[in-house]
């Protein structure tokens, strides 16, 4: 693994004013797949944190994308972490696959995961980092069992399934909530968004409380991948 359970799992703060605080996870969903080991290095030198990686079975989500060859592929071009984000029904028959692939965080939607705290237990197991994630219409409360066991929460700001979408402002309730309690709780949980962010609503879900931040068009549509991440950290704390 690129990156170890101790290292990714940094203490949230009531005060959180620097860029150091902001990571970038460029989703590889909008990149070329044609060019993908090019795109990746490319995100990476650009000051990428981590890749966000968006996994889809036509069955939890009506889209089609990947698997594990593919995460093993994305693995040996990057030195960096790999956020891999399983939308896609029974996940818990393919965590393994995908930690050997080289995941270092593995993510679960609450929904698709009816005994949810053993699929979480499934996911370290396999030596991965272990998240949750919320569909828009998914209340935070569906995870408030499992936050002292996780790594990781993600929220949905838009519905899963396709890129470009519209960031779903009302989500940012939901944001606070989960920021709340693990301030209240003392966790060591990171806040993750995915869905419609850019410059124009990164800085709402930043005061919210998040603070890895997918990111897929409004990274890999520029033609300066730098300048985008540097102007999405920025955008964050203006």
């Amino acid at each position: 693994m690129t990156m170890s359970r101790t290292m990714s799992r940094t203490t949230s703060t009531t005060t959180r004013t620097t860029e150091a605080e902001i990571l970038i996870a460029p989703s590889i969903l909008a990149s070329d797949f044609g060019r993908l080991a090019e795109e990746v290095q490319a995100v990476a030198r650009a000051g990428a944190d981590w890749i966000h990686v968006d996994v889809m079975d036509g069955h939890f989500v009506p889209n089609i994308t990947i698997g594990p060859p593919i995460v093993a592929a994305v693995q040996r071009a990057t030195s960096l972490p790999l956020d891999v984000h399983l939308m896609i029904e029974k996940p818990e028959r393919y965590i393994q696959d995908f930690a050997d692939a080289g995941a270092t965080t593995i993510g679960v939607h609450v929904e698709a995961c009816p005994h949810l705290h053993r699929t979480v237990a499934q996911i370290r197991e396999a030596g991965a980092l272990a998240s949750v994630t919320l569909n828009p219409s998914t209340p935070a409360t569906a995870v408030e069992e499992v936050l002292g066991d996780v790594d990781q929460v993600l929220v949905m700001t838009v519905n899963p399934g396709f890129g470009g979408q519209t960031f779903i402002a009302s989500m940012l309730p939901k944001i606070e909530t989960l920021r709340g309690w693990i301030r209240e709780r003392k966790l060591q949980v990171r806040l993750e968004v995915d869905g419609g962010i850019t410059t124009k609503t990164i800085g709402s879900a930043y005061a919210a409380g998040a603070d890895v931040f997918v990111a897929g068009t409004a990274i890999f549509a520029k033609k300066d991948y730098a300048a985008a991440i540097r102007d999405l950290r920025q955008a964050a704390i203006d």
